[in-house]
C-alpha cells in the first residue's frame, strides 16, 4: 500500500470521527433540551419562545416559525395540525388523488391486486382495449343503420306496388266480354220446324135467280 493511499484513508477516517462526534454531541444537546422543556407546559414554552398559540392561527398566517429545530416537537405537531385544518386544500383531501394512500402497508394492501398499468408501457393496454370497444360499437351502429335503411327501402317498394287482389280483379274485368255469346245448340236438340200453311184462295159464288129479278 502506498503512502498516498494510507494518508487518504487516514484523513477520511478522521473526518468520519469528527462528524460522528458532532452528531453525538447534537443528539446529547437535543436530549438535554427536551428534558428541560419536558417539565414546562405548552403555554410556558410559547411565552418563552415568544410565539403565538398555534390554535389561534388561521388561513394566511405564517406557520414557518413553528417548523425550526429549536421548537419542541409537540409544539410543531400542534402547529402542523392547525395548518392542515385552516387550509381547505389540505383539510379536504380528494380521495381520487394519486398516491393518496400508503400502498406499501401490508395491512392495507390487497393481495394479487390487478392493474392495467404495465412497466415501460403505462396504460397503453387499457387505452387499446377502450379503442377496440369503441370501434366495435361504431361498427355495430353502422350495421344497424344499414339494416334500418334496407328495411325502409323494402317497405317503400311494397307500398308503391298495387295490391294483388285489386290487380287480379282489374285483369278479370278487362278480359270479360261486354255481352256473352250465345251457345251453339246441337241439331238433335233443336225443336222441329213446322211446314208453312198453304196459301188461302178466295172463292165467290153468285145466285143467278136473284140477279134476274
Amino acid at each position: 500500500m502506498s503512502g498516498g493511499d494510507f494518508w487518504a484513508r487516514r484523513k477520511a477516517g478522521v473526518e468520519a470521527e469528527v462528524v460522528a462526534d458532532a452528531r453525538a454531541e447534537d443528539v446529547a444537546l437535543a436530549e438535554q433540551r427536551a428534558a428541560e422543556l419536558g417539565d414546562k407546559s405548552d403555554a410556558e414554552l410559547l411565552a418563552e419562545l415568544q410565539l403565538p398559540d398555534p390554535d389561534s392561527l388561521g388561513e394566511g398566517d405564517d406557520f414557518t416559525v413553528f417548523l425550526t429545530e429549536t421548537i419542541p416537537a409537540r409544539i410543531r405537531t400542534r402547529a402542523l395540525r392547525r395548518l392542515w385544518l385552516s387550509n381547505p386544500v389540505l383539510a379536504n383531501v380528494d380521495g381520487l388523488v394519486d398516491y393518496g394512500e400508503d400502498f406499501t402497508d401490508a395491512a392495507c394492501a390487497v393481495e394479487n391486486i390487478q392493474t392495467a398499468y404495465q412497466v415501460g408501457k403505462g396504460m397503453t393496454a387499457h387505452v387499446d382495449e377502450m379503442a377496440r370497444q369503441a370501434a366495435e360499437e361504431a361498427e355495430a351502429q353502422e350495421a344497424q343503420e344499414a339494416d334500418k335503411a334496407a328495411a325502409e327501402a323494402v317497405e317503400d317498394s311494397v307500398t308503391e306496388q298495387p295490391e294483388p287482389a285489386a290487380e287480379a280483379l282489374t285483369a278479370e274485368v278487362t278480359a270479360a266480354p261486354s255481352q256473352p255469346e250465345a251457345a251453339e245448340i246441337p241439331a238433335y236438340m233443336a225443336p222441329p220446324i213446322s211446314a208453312p200453311p198453304p196459301p188461302r184462295r178466295m172463292r165467290f159464288t153468285f145466285d143467278e135467280g136473284a140477279a134476274k129479278t
